[in-house]
């Protein structure tokens, strides 16, 4: 192996410590085939979105931490239908002592509070574990959506994501496929969206999307979300808004 030479500094390779996408599964039954057949499903449905698609597993919703055995046949099932777990999602000490056991890392949950649903706790903070590319945790309590917006002015391409900590983000530009745009607050795109919008990042279940061409590959609030194969045709390519009533994720026209 050749050495460096003197006052040669370089790294072969740069680790940074950053946010990625990356799809978070919490686990409410403990069913092994219930859950890869909805994964399957998924990956059916959506496959330009899930087909191959990094998941941390989240055994948060569950009353017990499930055994290894039974967690290998889990993770199993899920590459059979179609998706990569990469990590399970830091809780408990038992679940670092699962993590070990099945030989994956524990990410503190990208989206922490994005993934819950129906407004419940997120699990106890405390620092993860130490990982290959581990992810910041964001704050337990809800994020301050009342601050002065962010405005983003140039097209959004794929493969870059925006994201307004605590506050609305505006889109001056395209939204290109690929790509990705979250706040804690709302998102306002003037231009064409073709990848995905994700407001109420942390739980806000008042936020809302506006777009004035609608072609998302996925629009979610609060964790509640739709993917491109669940939006009616008619409303492709028109200006939308998309709320929350209730449960109920609704794309309604502007026009």
């Amino acid at each position: 192996m050749a050495a460096a030479a003197p006052g040669d500094f370089e790294q072969a390779g740069e680790l940074k410590i950053g946010q990625v996408g990356i799809a978070n599964l919490r686990v409410r039954s403990l069913d092994v085939a219930r859950l890869a057949g909805e994964m399957r499903e998924r990956v059916q449905r959506a496959p330009g979105l899930f087909a191959r698609a990094a998941v941390i597993v989240d055994f948060g919703g569950l009353s017990a931490c499930p055994d290894a055995d039974t967690t290998r046949a889990l993770l199993d099932a899920l590459r059979e239908a179609g998706v990569l777990p990469v990590a399970l999602a830091y809780g408990t000490s038992d679940i670092e002592r699962l993590a070990e056991a099945v030989g994956l890392p524990l990410l503190a949950k990208f989206r922490a509070q994005y993934e819950r649903v129906g407004g419940e706790a997120p699990p106890p903070a405390a620092a993860p574990a130490p990982a290959r590319e581990p992810e910041p945790a964001r704050p337990a309590a809800p994020a301050r959506t009342d601050g002065i917006g962010q405005v983003h002015t140039s097209p959004v391409r794929s493969g870059q994501q925006v994201y307004a900590q605590g506050r609305d983000l505006t889109v001056m530009a395209t939204v290109g496929a690929g790509a990705e745009v979250i706040a804690d607050g709302s998102v306002h795109i003037y231009g064409a969206l073709r990848g995905r919008a994700l407001a109420g990042a942390q739980g806000e279940t008042r936020a809302r999307i506006f777009c004035r061409e609608f072609h998302a590959e996925l629009v979610a609030i609060a964790g509640h979300f739709k993917v491109l194969e669940d939006i009616p045709a008619a409303l492709r390519g028109r200006p939308v808004q998309v709320r929350l009533d209730g449960e109920a994720l609704l794309i309604e026209p502007l026009d």
